[in-house]
């Protein structure tokens, strides 16, 4: 029995993605953990933005929403939204986008707006915010996603962030320039577009997880690296610093940690 839970290796690996010289814009949710566990242990350097204007933000708990008073009051400046988006994120200085969704598919377009038809939905998702900026104008993109045959579907009802479109050339076609994603971390492995077609391969398992149940859990049929290896398991240190940060964070808002991505 391991020590450690699905979510909190897939928070592990995605914190292990960033180093002290990113710039970070953050969604709320699992990328946060993924961003100030990377903070608090091997990347003090970080620079976190969150889509409110806090730059250079450090706070002691997660925050609820990109509203909440913790990252300004943590924070190096705060600017308004409109200089955020324009001067920091359209002007190249940001190097990692985090992003989660509700849906994801082969080519790591995400979908945070509807499930069903647009017009008359099952589901209506709390939509886009800044993702789909995020995900265009960021040097690249990680996503954190648990894998579930729900989440990683064959087809999008809606794209509201892109990915890479429907292959190779797409984001070119539009005038994007930026990498997009380039890791997709999950509660069970690893992904990364492969480098011809751009569709996302499976390039590490997480310990005690084989490649049938990853199969298992994604709504199209998986390509796995020829290399595929396993996933470093969490250290001791990174789940203790990790836990201390969702137990801070329990005992400020009452069990309430933002689990929207």
């Amino acid at each position: 029995m391991s020590d450690y839970t699905p979510t909190e290796i897939m928070t592990v690996v995605a914190a292990r993605a960033l180093s002290s010289k990113d710039v970070c814009f953050v969604g709320i949710g699992a990328p946060s953990a993924a961003c100030n566990l990377a903070r608090l242990t091997h990347a003090p350097g970080i620079t976190l933005i969150y889509e409110s204007g806090t730059i250079d933000t450090k706070p002691e708990v997660l925050p609820l929403s990109i509203g909440d008073g913790e990252l300004c009051e943590t924070a190096l400046t705060t600017v308004s939204v409109p200089e955020m988006f324009r001067y920091w994120l359209q002007g190249g200085r940001i190097t990692v986008g985090f992003l989660g969704g509700a849906q994801i598919d082969r080519f790591a377009n995400l979908n945070t707006t509807v499930v069903g038809p647009y017009d008359h939905p099952k589901v209506r998702l709390p939509g886009g915010g800044g993702a789909p900026e995020i995900a265009t104008n960021c040097g690249e993109i990680f996503i954190t996603m648990a894998l579930s045959p729900r989440a990683f579907v064959e087809k999008l009802p809606f794209i509201t962030s892109l990915g890479h479109g429907t292959g190779p050339g797409s984001r070119a076609a539009l005038g994007v320039t930026t990498k997009g994603p380039t890791r997709v971390i999950t509660d069970m492995c690893v992904m990364e577009p492969d480098p011809e077609s751009r569709e996302l391969t499976v390039v590490s398992l997480h310990p005690g997880v084989t490649a049938d149940q990853v199969k298992e859990a994604c709504g199209w049929p998986l390509k796995f690296a020829a290399d595929l290896k396993e996933t470093p398991a969490p250290t001791a240190e990174e789940i203790k610093v990790l836990r201390e940060l969702q137990e801070r964070t329990r005992l400020k808002h009452g069990g309430k940690q933002g689990e929207a991505a």
